[in-house]
Protein backbone atom coordinates (compact mmCIF):
# COMPACT_ATOMS: atom_id res chain seq x y z
CA UNK A 1 0.00 0.00 0.00
CA UNK A 2 1.57 3.86 -1.05
CA UNK A 3 1.99 6.00 2.16
CA UNK A 4 0.48 8.83 2.76
CA UNK A 5 1.37 11.61 0.81
CA UNK A 6 3.20 14.23 1.70
CA UNK A 7 1.66 17.40 3.25
CA UNK A 8 -0.06 19.24 0.62
CA UNK A 9 -0.59 16.59 -1.46
CA UNK A 10 -3.69 17.51 -3.07
CA UNK A 11 -3.64 20.63 -1.66
CA UNK A 12 -5.10 22.26 -5.12
CA UNK A 13 -8.88 22.37 -4.01
CA UNK A 14 -9.81 24.41 -1.60
CA UNK A 15 -10.57 22.27 1.76
CA UNK A 16 -14.28 21.56 2.60
CA UNK A 17 -15.95 23.71 5.06
CA UNK A 18 -17.04 22.70 8.51
CA UNK A 19 -20.33 22.92 7.54
CA UNK A 20 -20.12 20.93 4.65
CA UNK A 21 -18.29 18.37 7.11
CA UNK A 22 -20.85 18.01 9.35
CA UNK A 23 -24.09 17.82 6.57
CA UNK A 24 -22.13 15.33 4.83
CA UNK A 25 -21.45 13.37 8.18
CA UNK A 26 -25.01 13.74 9.14
CA UNK A 27 -26.40 11.40 5.93
CA UNK A 28 -25.61 8.27 7.45
CA UNK A 29 -27.29 9.17 10.91
CA UNK A 30 -30.28 7.10 10.20
CA UNK A 31 -28.56 4.09 8.86
CA UNK A 32 -26.71 4.14 11.43
CA UNK A 33 -29.63 4.61 14.57
CA UNK A 34 -31.23 1.95 12.30
CA UNK A 35 -28.11 -0.94 12.77
CA UNK A 36 -28.16 0.00 16.06
CA UNK A 37 -30.88 -1.18 16.93
CA UNK A 38 -30.82 -4.11 14.51
CA UNK A 39 -27.43 -5.79 15.50
CA UNK A 40 -28.10 -5.10 18.77
CA UNK A 41 -31.14 -5.85 19.70
CA UNK A 42 -33.07 -7.77 17.63
CA UNK A 43 -32.57 -11.35 18.17
CA UNK A 44 -32.74 -10.40 21.70
CA UNK A 45 -36.46 -8.79 20.65
CA UNK A 46 -37.39 -11.42 18.62
CA UNK A 47 -36.64 -13.97 21.18
CA UNK A 48 -36.71 -12.54 24.75
CA UNK A 49 -39.97 -10.15 23.77
CA UNK A 50 -42.00 -11.84 21.33
CA UNK A 51 -40.88 -15.28 22.24
CA UNK A 52 -40.14 -16.55 19.15
CA UNK A 53 -38.16 -19.73 18.58
CA UNK A 54 -34.08 -19.49 17.77
CA UNK A 55 -34.54 -20.89 14.73
CA UNK A 56 -37.01 -18.04 13.64
CA UNK A 57 -35.27 -15.09 14.81
CA UNK A 58 -31.78 -16.32 13.43
CA UNK A 59 -33.33 -16.72 10.22
CA UNK A 60 -34.72 -13.26 9.92
CA UNK A 61 -31.07 -11.84 11.07
CA UNK A 62 -29.65 -14.23 8.06
CA UNK A 63 -32.26 -13.39 5.46
CA UNK A 64 -31.14 -9.03 6.24
CA UNK A 65 -27.74 -9.96 5.96
CA UNK A 66 -28.36 -12.02 2.52
CA UNK A 67 -30.56 -9.55 1.57
CA UNK A 68 -28.16 -6.74 1.83
CA UNK A 69 -24.76 -8.26 0.64
CA UNK A 70 -26.75 -9.25 -2.86
CA UNK A 71 -28.07 -5.71 -2.92
CA UNK A 72 -24.91 -3.60 -2.18
CA UNK A 73 -22.70 -4.86 -5.41
CA UNK A 74 -25.61 -4.35 -7.72
CA UNK A 75 -26.28 -0.68 -6.44
CA UNK A 76 -23.36 0.13 -6.63
CA UNK A 77 -23.00 -0.96 -10.00
CA UNK A 78 -26.14 1.00 -10.97
CA UNK A 79 -25.72 4.04 -9.16
CA UNK A 80 -22.31 4.42 -10.71
CA UNK A 81 -23.68 4.05 -14.42
CA UNK A 82 -26.31 6.83 -13.45
CA UNK A 83 -26.79 9.98 -14.16
CA UNK A 84 -28.98 11.41 -10.89
CA UNK A 85 -32.41 12.54 -10.76
CA UNK A 86 -33.11 15.53 -12.94
CA UNK A 87 -30.71 18.12 -11.72
CA UNK A 88 -30.30 15.81 -8.63
CA UNK A 89 -26.77 14.41 -8.29
CA UNK A 90 -26.32 10.63 -8.84
CA UNK A 91 -25.10 9.91 -5.26
CA UNK A 92 -27.63 12.02 -3.35
CA UNK A 93 -30.40 10.44 -6.09
CA UNK A 94 -29.65 6.95 -4.37
CA UNK A 95 -29.10 8.32 -1.04
CA UNK A 96 -33.28 10.18 -0.83
CA UNK A 97 -34.43 6.56 -2.67
CA UNK A 98 -32.60 4.51 0.26
CA UNK A 99 -33.83 6.66 3.15
CA UNK A 100 -37.33 6.84 2.07
CA UNK A 101 -36.97 2.53 2.28
CA UNK A 102 -35.67 2.36 5.12
CA UNK A 103 -38.35 4.71 6.68
CA UNK A 104 -41.45 3.20 5.46
CA UNK A 105 -40.10 -0.21 6.73
CA UNK A 106 -38.16 -0.24 9.86
CA UNK A 107 -41.15 0.46 12.34
CA UNK A 108 -42.86 -2.59 11.25
CA UNK A 109 -39.49 -4.58 12.39
CA UNK A 110 -39.18 -3.84 15.51
CA UNK A 111 -43.31 -4.00 16.10
CA UNK A 112 -45.41 -7.42 16.48
CA UNK A 113 -46.75 -9.08 13.97
CA UNK A 114 -50.07 -7.35 12.67
CA UNK A 115 -53.24 -10.35 12.75
CA UNK A 116 -50.80 -12.94 14.32
CA UNK A 117 -51.95 -14.66 17.41
CA UNK A 118 -50.42 -17.45 19.31
CA UNK A 119 -51.46 -19.68 17.64
CA UNK A 120 -49.49 -18.65 14.04
CA UNK A 121 -47.04 -20.39 12.59
CA UNK A 122 -43.63 -19.15 12.75
CA UNK A 123 -43.43 -19.55 9.28
CA UNK A 124 -46.43 -17.11 8.52
CA UNK A 125 -44.39 -15.04 11.24
CA UNK A 126 -41.34 -15.34 8.72
CA UNK A 127 -42.96 -14.40 5.62
CA UNK A 128 -44.78 -11.25 7.73
CA UNK A 129 -41.68 -10.16 8.95
CA UNK A 130 -39.29 -10.74 5.33
CA UNK A 131 -41.05 -8.05 2.79
CA UNK A 132 -39.83 -5.18 5.48
CA UNK A 133 -36.39 -6.71 6.19
CA UNK A 134 -35.51 -6.97 2.59
CA UNK A 135 -37.22 -3.28 1.79
CA UNK A 136 -35.34 -2.07 4.71
CA UNK A 137 -31.81 -3.96 3.79
CA UNK A 138 -32.35 -2.13 0.16
CA UNK A 139 -32.86 0.96 1.50
CA UNK A 140 -30.26 0.92 3.88
CA UNK A 141 -27.53 -0.42 0.93
CA UNK A 142 -28.36 2.34 -1.55
CA UNK A 143 -27.81 4.71 1.68
CA UNK A 144 -24.71 3.32 2.60
CA UNK A 145 -23.06 3.05 -0.91
CA UNK A 146 -23.97 6.60 -2.08
CA UNK A 147 -22.76 8.03 0.88
CA UNK A 148 -19.61 6.61 1.37
CA UNK A 149 -18.46 6.66 -2.45
CA UNK A 150 -19.07 11.40 -1.89
CA UNK A 151 -16.15 10.84 0.15
CA UNK A 152 -13.50 10.68 -2.34
CA UNK A 153 -15.76 13.29 -4.57
CA UNK A 154 -15.59 15.62 -2.12
CA UNK A 155 -11.73 15.50 -0.88
CA UNK A 156 -8.60 14.88 -2.40
CA UNK A 157 -6.07 14.39 -0.20
CA UNK A 158 -5.44 11.42 2.16
CA UNK A 159 -5.45 12.81 5.43
CA UNK A 160 -8.90 14.69 4.14
CA UNK A 161 -10.61 11.56 3.65
CA UNK A 162 -9.61 10.74 6.91
CA UNK A 163 -10.93 13.30 8.23
CA UNK A 164 -14.18 13.22 6.64
CA UNK A 165 -14.01 9.48 7.60
CA UNK A 166 -13.37 10.02 11.09
CA UNK A 167 -16.37 13.01 11.17
CA UNK A 168 -18.64 9.88 9.74
CA UNK A 169 -17.43 7.64 12.32
CA UNK A 170 -18.06 10.39 14.82
CA UNK A 171 -21.88 10.69 13.67
CA UNK A 172 -21.93 6.79 13.87
CA UNK A 173 -20.72 6.54 17.50
CA UNK A 174 -23.04 9.42 18.14
CA UNK A 175 -26.27 7.42 16.68
CA UNK A 176 -25.22 4.71 18.87
CA UNK A 177 -24.89 6.33 22.11
CA UNK A 178 -28.43 8.15 20.78
CA UNK A 179 -29.90 4.45 20.95
CA UNK A 180 -28.59 2.95 23.81
CA UNK A 181 -28.97 6.38 25.70
CA UNK A 182 -32.78 6.11 25.00
CA UNK A 183 -32.99 2.74 25.56
CA UNK A 184 -31.87 3.43 29.30
CA UNK A 185 -34.05 6.26 29.94
CA UNK A 186 -36.98 3.68 28.27
CA UNK A 187 -35.94 0.92 30.19
CA UNK A 188 -35.83 3.26 33.40
CA UNK A 189 -38.70 5.22 33.10
CA UNK A 190 -40.42 1.72 33.72
CA UNK A 191 -39.11 1.25 36.60
CA UNK A 192 -42.00 2.53 38.46
CA UNK A 193 -44.49 0.90 36.40
CA UNK A 194 -46.50 -1.64 38.49
CA UNK A 195 -45.89 -4.52 35.79
CA UNK A 196 -41.92 -4.17 35.71
CA UNK A 197 -39.65 -7.08 35.81
CA UNK A 198 -36.04 -7.49 35.79
CA UNK A 199 -35.59 -8.97 32.61
CA UNK A 200 -37.21 -9.17 29.04
CA UNK A 201 -40.20 -10.09 28.29
CA UNK A 202 -43.68 -9.63 26.53
CA UNK A 203 -43.88 -6.27 28.53
CA UNK A 204 -41.56 -4.86 26.81
CA UNK A 205 -42.70 -4.28 23.49
CA UNK A 206 -43.81 -1.14 23.98
CA UNK A 207 -40.17 0.23 24.48
CA UNK A 208 -38.85 -1.33 21.17
CA UNK A 209 -41.84 0.16 19.57
CA UNK A 210 -41.40 3.79 21.18
CA UNK A 211 -37.60 3.76 20.24
CA UNK A 212 -38.23 2.85 16.66
CA UNK A 213 -40.16 5.35 16.19
CA UNK A 214 -37.82 8.03 17.84
CA UNK A 215 -34.89 6.58 15.73
CA UNK A 216 -36.97 6.95 12.42
CA UNK A 217 -38.29 10.26 13.21
CA UNK A 218 -34.54 11.70 14.46
CA UNK A 219 -32.90 10.11 11.27
CA UNK A 220 -34.88 11.88 9.15
CA UNK A 221 -34.30 15.21 10.40
CA UNK A 222 -30.48 14.18 9.99
CA UNK A 223 -31.17 13.00 6.24
CA UNK A 224 -32.58 16.30 5.57
CA UNK A 225 -29.84 18.35 6.68
CA UNK A 226 -27.86 16.07 5.10
CA UNK A 227 -29.63 16.82 1.39
CA UNK A 228 -29.95 20.13 2.35
CA UNK A 229 -25.83 21.04 3.03
CA UNK A 230 -24.17 18.88 1.03
CA UNK A 231 -23.23 19.97 -2.70
CA UNK A 232 -22.52 17.11 -5.38
CA UNK A 233 -20.18 17.70 -7.78
CA UNK A 234 -22.56 17.45 -11.49
CA UNK A 235 -21.55 14.68 -13.99
CA UNK A 236 -23.07 14.98 -17.50
CA UNK A 237 -24.56 11.70 -18.58
CA UNK A 238 -21.63 9.91 -20.38
CA UNK A 239 -18.92 12.07 -19.36
CA UNK A 240 -16.00 10.86 -16.31
CA UNK A 241 -14.41 13.48 -13.47
CA UNK A 242 -10.73 14.54 -14.70
CA UNK A 243 -8.06 13.47 -12.63
CA UNK A 244 -7.20 15.17 -9.62
CA UNK A 245 -3.26 15.79 -8.06
CA UNK A 246 -4.24 12.70 -5.44
CA UNK A 247 -2.26 9.62 -4.73
CA UNK A 248 -4.28 6.51 -5.26
CA UNK A 249 -3.53 3.32 -3.13
CA UNK A 250 -2.84 1.17 -6.56
CA UNK A 251 0.86 2.14 -7.02
CA UNK A 252 1.98 3.35 -10.93
CA UNK A 253 5.19 3.94 -12.10
CA UNK A 254 6.83 7.19 -12.18
CA UNK A 255 7.20 9.43 -15.05
CA UNK A 256 4.57 7.01 -16.67
CA UNK A 257 2.11 8.04 -18.84
CA UNK A 258 -1.70 8.85 -17.39
CA UNK A 259 -3.53 5.44 -16.72
CA UNK A 260 -6.86 5.02 -18.01
CA UNK A 261 -9.75 5.23 -15.14
CA UNK A 262 -10.91 2.01 -13.83
CA UNK A 263 -14.05 0.60 -14.55
CA UNK A 264 -15.64 -2.03 -12.40
CA UNK A 265 -14.27 -4.73 -14.86
CA UNK A 266 -10.78 -3.39 -14.25
CA UNK A 267 -11.61 -3.41 -10.52
CA UNK A 268 -11.85 -7.58 -10.53
CA UNK A 269 -8.20 -7.87 -12.01
CA UNK A 270 -6.51 -5.41 -9.69
CA UNK A 271 -4.92 -7.61 -6.06
CA UNK A 272 -5.26 -4.15 -4.15
CA UNK A 273 -8.84 -5.08 -4.79
CA UNK A 274 -8.59 -8.22 -2.55
CA UNK A 275 -6.51 -7.23 -0.36
CA UNK A 276 -8.67 -3.78 0.78
CA UNK A 277 -11.81 -6.15 0.80
CA UNK A 278 -10.38 -9.06 3.08
CA UNK A 279 -9.10 -6.20 5.15
CA UNK A 280 -12.77 -4.32 5.61
CA UNK A 281 -14.91 -7.82 5.93
CA UNK A 282 -12.53 -8.34 8.78
CA UNK A 283 -13.15 -5.33 10.40
CA UNK A 284 -16.79 -5.84 10.06
CA UNK A 285 -16.87 -9.04 11.44
CA UNK A 286 -15.26 -8.11 14.38
CA UNK A 287 -17.34 -4.97 14.70
CA UNK A 288 -20.81 -6.50 13.32
CA UNK A 289 -20.43 -9.92 15.47
CA UNK A 290 -19.52 -7.94 18.78
CA UNK A 291 -22.59 -5.61 18.29
CA UNK A 292 -24.62 -8.33 17.58
CA UNK A 293 -23.88 -10.90 20.45
CA UNK A 294 -22.61 -8.53 23.26
CA UNK A 295 -26.56 -7.62 24.28
CA UNK A 296 -27.25 -11.62 24.53
CA UNK A 297 -23.49 -11.98 26.26
CA UNK A 298 -24.88 -9.90 29.23
CA UNK A 299 -28.09 -11.19 29.55
CA UNK A 300 -27.93 -14.72 29.57
CA UNK A 301 -23.71 -15.05 29.96
CA UNK A 302 -23.46 -12.80 32.69
CA UNK A 303 -26.64 -13.10 33.87
CA UNK A 304 -27.13 -9.04 34.43
CA UNK A 305 -30.16 -7.05 34.88
CA UNK A 306 -31.92 -5.85 31.08
CA UNK A 307 -30.34 -2.00 32.12
CA UNK A 308 -27.18 -3.50 31.17
CA UNK A 309 -28.17 -3.92 27.25
CA UNK A 310 -28.17 -0.11 27.63
CA UNK A 311 -25.01 0.82 29.38
CA UNK A 312 -22.22 -1.35 28.33
CA UNK A 313 -22.88 -0.43 24.65
CA UNK A 314 -23.42 2.87 25.56
CA UNK A 315 -19.88 2.73 27.55
CA UNK A 316 -18.47 1.23 24.10
CA UNK A 317 -19.69 3.55 21.93
CA UNK A 318 -18.54 6.32 24.09
CA UNK A 319 -15.14 5.58 24.25
CA UNK A 320 -15.03 4.68 20.26
CA UNK A 321 -16.44 8.42 19.74
CA UNK A 322 -13.53 9.68 21.74
CA UNK A 323 -11.50 7.53 20.00
CA UNK A 324 -12.83 8.78 16.58
CA UNK A 325 -11.10 12.03 17.07
CA UNK A 326 -7.29 11.03 17.14
CA UNK A 327 -7.75 9.12 13.80
CA UNK A 328 -6.26 11.84 11.98
CA UNK A 329 -3.02 12.73 14.10
CA UNK A 330 -2.52 9.02 14.78
CA UNK A 331 -2.38 8.39 10.73
CA UNK A 332 0.04 11.24 10.18
CA UNK A 333 2.40 10.08 13.15
CA UNK A 334 2.77 6.25 12.33
CA UNK A 335 0.80 5.55 9.34
CA UNK A 336 -2.11 3.54 8.02
CA UNK A 337 -0.99 -0.08 8.51
CA UNK A 338 0.57 0.72 11.91
CA UNK A 339 -3.00 2.44 13.48
CA UNK A 340 -5.24 -0.58 12.33
CA UNK A 341 -2.36 -2.67 14.09
CA UNK A 342 -2.67 -0.68 17.55
CA UNK A 343 -6.29 -1.01 16.94
CA UNK A 344 -6.17 -5.12 16.39
CA UNK A 345 -3.70 -5.10 19.74
CA UNK A 346 -6.39 -3.33 21.68
CA UNK A 347 -9.07 -5.74 20.26
CA UNK A 348 -7.37 -8.68 21.29
CA UNK A 349 -6.61 -7.21 24.95
CA UNK A 350 -10.45 -7.22 25.10
CA UNK A 351 -10.60 -10.62 23.63
CA UNK A 352 -7.72 -11.85 26.04
CA UNK A 353 -9.76 -10.54 29.22
CA UNK A 354 -12.98 -11.79 28.72
CA UNK A 355 -11.07 -14.83 28.26
CA UNK A 356 -9.19 -15.41 31.18
CA UNK A 357 -11.74 -13.27 33.81
CA UNK A 358 -13.41 -16.69 35.39
CA UNK A 359 -16.02 -13.74 36.52
CA UNK A 360 -17.00 -10.31 35.03
CA UNK A 361 -18.45 -8.13 37.25
CA UNK A 362 -18.21 -3.78 37.42
CA UNK A 363 -14.95 -4.78 35.13
CA UNK A 364 -16.80 -5.20 32.22
CA UNK A 365 -17.02 -1.72 31.96
CA UNK A 366 -13.27 -1.67 31.33
CA UNK A 367 -13.39 -4.30 29.12
CA UNK A 368 -16.50 -2.32 26.98
CA UNK A 369 -13.74 0.24 26.82
CA UNK A 370 -11.56 -1.26 24.86
CA UNK A 371 -14.03 -3.02 22.28
CA UNK A 372 -15.18 0.59 21.66
CA UNK A 373 -12.01 1.88 21.25
CA UNK A 374 -10.15 -0.74 19.38
CA UNK A 375 -13.66 -1.12 16.87
CA UNK A 376 -13.53 2.62 16.17
CA UNK A 377 -9.94 2.53 15.42
CA UNK A 378 -9.89 -0.17 12.70
CA UNK A 379 -13.22 0.81 11.28
CA UNK A 380 -12.18 4.39 10.70
CA UNK A 381 -8.58 3.40 9.19
CA UNK A 382 -10.35 0.49 7.00
CA UNK A 383 -12.51 2.98 5.37
CA UNK A 384 -9.71 5.02 4.70
CA UNK A 385 -7.66 2.17 3.14
CA UNK A 386 -10.94 2.06 1.12
CA UNK A 387 -11.15 5.89 -0.17
CA UNK A 388 -7.31 5.41 -0.80
CA UNK A 389 -8.13 2.07 -3.29
CA UNK A 390 -10.89 4.11 -5.28
CA UNK A 391 -8.13 7.28 -5.30
CA UNK A 392 -9.09 9.10 -8.56
CA UNK A 393 -11.30 6.97 -9.98
CA UNK A 394 -14.45 8.13 -8.53
CA UNK A 395 -16.52 7.86 -11.07
CA UNK A 396 -16.65 3.91 -10.09
CA UNK A 397 -16.34 4.72 -6.43
CA UNK A 398 -19.65 3.23 -5.86
CA UNK A 399 -18.85 -0.30 -7.45
CA UNK A 400 -15.80 -0.47 -4.95
CA UNK A 401 -17.71 0.27 -1.72
CA UNK A 402 -20.73 -2.06 -3.22
CA UNK A 403 -17.84 -4.74 -3.47
CA UNK A 404 -16.10 -4.34 0.24
CA UNK A 405 -19.73 -4.24 1.73
CA UNK A 406 -20.49 -7.19 -0.41
CA UNK A 407 -18.05 -9.46 1.14
CA UNK A 408 -18.97 -7.80 4.72
CA UNK A 409 -22.36 -9.01 4.79
CA UNK A 410 -21.71 -12.58 3.39
CA UNK A 411 -19.27 -12.77 5.57
CA UNK A 412 -21.25 -11.45 8.48
CA UNK A 413 -24.57 -13.91 7.35
CA UNK A 414 -22.07 -17.11 7.02
CA UNK A 415 -20.90 -16.11 10.61
CA UNK A 416 -24.22 -15.49 12.19
CA UNK A 417 -24.74 -19.13 10.65
CA UNK A 418 -22.17 -20.30 12.04
CA UNK A 419 -23.01 -19.44 15.48
CA UNK A 420 -26.89 -20.82 15.59
CA UNK A 421 -25.76 -23.65 16.93
CA UNK A 422 -24.18 -22.03 19.86
CA UNK A 423 -27.36 -19.70 20.04
CA UNK A 424 -29.67 -22.88 19.76
CA UNK A 425 -28.09 -23.49 23.41
CA UNK A 426 -28.05 -20.11 24.78
CA UNK A 427 -31.24 -18.57 24.39
CA UNK A 428 -33.06 -20.61 26.02
CA UNK A 429 -32.58 -19.49 29.66
CA UNK A 430 -31.77 -22.92 31.83
CA UNK A 431 -30.35 -23.83 35.47
CA UNK A 432 -27.07 -21.22 35.99
CA UNK A 433 -24.30 -24.34 35.59
CA UNK A 434 -25.79 -25.70 32.67
CA UNK A 435 -26.13 -22.00 31.04
CA UNK A 436 -23.00 -21.20 32.05
CA UNK A 437 -21.19 -24.12 30.28
CA UNK A 438 -23.61 -23.37 27.41
CA UNK A 439 -22.41 -19.40 27.50
CA UNK A 440 -18.72 -20.00 27.66
CA UNK A 441 -18.42 -21.93 24.38
CA UNK A 442 -20.28 -18.72 23.03
CA UNK A 443 -17.40 -16.73 24.58
CA UNK A 444 -14.79 -18.95 23.08
CA UNK A 445 -16.66 -18.73 19.10
CA UNK A 446 -16.62 -14.90 20.21
CA UNK A 447 -12.72 -14.67 21.07
CA UNK A 448 -12.20 -16.99 18.14
CA UNK A 449 -13.46 -14.05 15.91
CA UNK A 450 -11.90 -11.53 17.55
CA UNK A 451 -8.82 -13.01 17.86
CA UNK A 452 -8.42 -14.59 13.47
CA UNK A 453 -10.98 -12.26 12.01
CA UNK A 454 -8.39 -10.03 10.52
CA UNK A 455 -5.96 -10.16 7.92
CA UNK A 456 -1.97 -8.95 8.45
CA UNK A 457 -1.47 -5.35 7.80
CA UNK A 458 -1.46 -4.46 3.40
CA UNK A 459 2.21 -4.18 2.71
Amino acid sequence: MAEPPAAGAGGGAAALALRARLSFAAGHFLNDLCASLWFTYLLLYLHAVLGYGHRLAGALLLAGQVADGLCTPLLGYEADRSAGCGRYGRRKSWHLAGTTCVLVSFPFIFNPCLGCKENTPQWATFIYYLPFIIIFQFGWAATQISHLSLIPELVTSDHEKVELTAFRYAFTVMANITVYGLAWLLLHFQVDQPDHREHLGIQDVPIFRNLSLIVVVLGAVFSLIFHLGTKEKPYPPGSLPQLEESTPLLQKERMSPPQPLLIWKDWLLEPAFYQVAALYMSTRLIVNLSQTYIAMYLTNSLLLSKKYIATIPLVMYISGFLSSFLMKPVNKWIGRNLTYFVGILVILAFASWVTLARQMGAEIYGAAVLLGAGSATILVTSLSMTADLIGTNTHSGAFVYGAMSFTDKMANGLADRALLPCLRQLLPLGDGVGHRRHCHRCRRLSVLHHGLAHPCPLP
